[in-house]
């Protein structure tokens, strides 16, 4: 007689477990920054804002810096340790250091697929924290800096959370869970460049091209535009982000994977630190 034996896939750790506070903090931010996006659908023609059409993203840049801030003290309060610190640090260097790879051309950003992995490894809170970092410190090593780099930190917070949140963190492994990640990291990618999109789509006038954003013109209107924009102008790189993304995550995604797996048991994020007393 043979003695079978089950295993129960162990719970992955998290570098940060969000808390009602964080959480809260994740969902002001993130509703703001709908808004911050999408203002130019969500107001009628007649309002205040569309009538400062031009001064109304650089209010919501500078609404989303003190925001995104908010956030990462929020999610550091839950326990963002020296461990989880240390692991950040090395993740936002490396996407930082990626992204100049293929700066300008046709949409090769290796740094989004390292985004991708990382939110899923450790968790939607590390994510949004490690996407907001890395393309801060991205624009201060390439001098991208300006009205929209907040609204870059923000998407890229929501790209790699998103990863975070994805189904079967603790079971799913192999080639599905690449396969879920490659058609995440290619539908998020266009996302993202839809999103960023909408951050500098209001500052190109109506009088300067007929795809432009229009303040007087009704929502159908400006929809059919923005359309119109994407397709004209961010379709290519778009799509090169997006097969990029998918051709490094099935390619290098077990190797990182297992990396960054390893690493989080050996830091062993949930175990507090603790220090002996010193000998007499």
């Amino acid at each position: 007689m043979t003695e079978t034996r089950t295993t129960t896939p162990q719970r992955q750790a998290r570098a940060v477990r969000l808390g009602p506070r964080s959480v809260t903090a994740l969902v002001l931010v993130s509703a703001v920054g709908v808004v911050g996006f999408g203002w130019p659908f969500l107001t009628p023609p007649t309002s205040r804002l569309s009538a400062h059409a031009q001064d109304a993203p650089w209010l919501f840049a500078g609404l989303l810096v003190l925001l995104v801030a908010v956030v990462a003290a929020a999610i550091s309060e839950s326990g963002l340790g020296p461990k989880a610190v240390a692991m950040l640090g090395v993740l936002a260097a490396t996407g930082a250091a990626l992204r100049p790879i293929g700066a300008g051309t046709a949409g090769i950003e290796p740094m989004f697929f390292l985004m991708v992995l990382s939110g899923r490894v450790l968790g939607p809170g590390f994510g949004f924290v490690l996407g907001s970092v890395t393309m801060f410190a991205s624009a201060l090593l390439t001098g991208g800096v300006g009205p929209w780099l907040p609204f870059q930190m923000l998407a890229m917070g929501w790209f790699a959370m998103g990863a975070g949140l994805l189904p079967g963190p603790d079971r799913l492994r192999g080639r599905t869970e690449l396969v879920l990640l490659a058609v995440y990291g290619f539908l998020a990618a266009f996302a993202y460049g839809t999103v960023m999109n909408l951050a500098g789509w209001p500052f190109m006038s109506a009088l300067a091209s007929n795809v432009g954003f229009d303040p007087h013109a009704a929502v159908a209107t400006n929809l059919a535009r923005f359309l119109a924009y994407c397709l004209a102008t961010s379709l290519g790189w778009d799509l090169g982000r997006a097969v990029v993304t998918v051709v490094l995550t099935l390619a290098l995604g077990p190797a990182v994977l297992r990396a960054l797996r390893r690493a989080t048991r050996r830091a062993a994020f949930e175990t507090p630190v603790t220090f002996d007393a010193p000998r007499s």
